[in-house]
């Protein structure tokens, strides 16, 4: 009697992997086609800037040399649902000089799925330098960039020049990771 309700059972389970089954073959004749389809796919749900509307501030703005200010960036999906994962990339430029924001060292970035006209955001952090001191960028433009993607969008810096820990190619800055914003 015991036999009658494990082969029910079985017979249950391969009906119900059957149904889940794409209709594909099983085995791995595709030459591996299914895989890079997969990843394809992936990589073509990746945010692209020319999709996003990106709107810098208002900042919370170091108000004299060696204090912290903050500027926010949110960005809106103007296209397809698409996703954001990793750090946004950040450079301040000041004419022809430019470096790179580094990414916070403690952060761990998330994958966010950007719905149609969803919202992330990410934070700036960065300190006041002092005008004509040899260790700060005295920037101008704040260049923005998603994951991956060579295009930026430009923007203008106008929070004072940026303190370097070293000099002016290593800013005392660090960006956040792409958080959830709005509903």
């Amino acid at each position: 009697m015991r036999a009658l309700p494990i082969a029910v059972v079985a017979a249950a389970a391969a009906l119900t992997l059957t149904a889940c089954d794409s209709g594909g073959n099983s085995s791995d004749s595709d030459g591996g086609k299914k895989a890079s389809t997969a990843s394809s796919a992936a990589a073509s749900t990746a945010c692209k800037i020319d999709q996003i509307g990106i709107q810098v501030g208002p900042a919370n703005v170091a108000p004299a040399a060696g204090d912290t200010g903050n500027v926010p960036v949110t960005l809106t999906n103007k296209g397809a649902q698409c996703t954001l994962q990793g750090f946004p990339a950040v450079k301040v430029q000041d004419g022809g000089t430019g470096t790179d924001v580094p990414e916070e060292k403690s952060a761990t970035p998330p994958k966010l799925t950007l719905a149609a006209s969803g919202t992330a955001s990410f934070t700036i952090t960065y300190v006041r330098g002092t005008a004509g001191d040899g260790k700060s960028l005295a920037a101008t433009t704040l260049k923005i960039g998603l994951p991956g993607a060579a295009t930026t969008q430009s923007f203008k810096w106008s929070y004072g020049p940026l303190a370097g820990k070293t000099g002016p190619n290593d800013p005392n800055a660090s960006v956040s990771s792409f958080q959830p914003a709005g509903d």
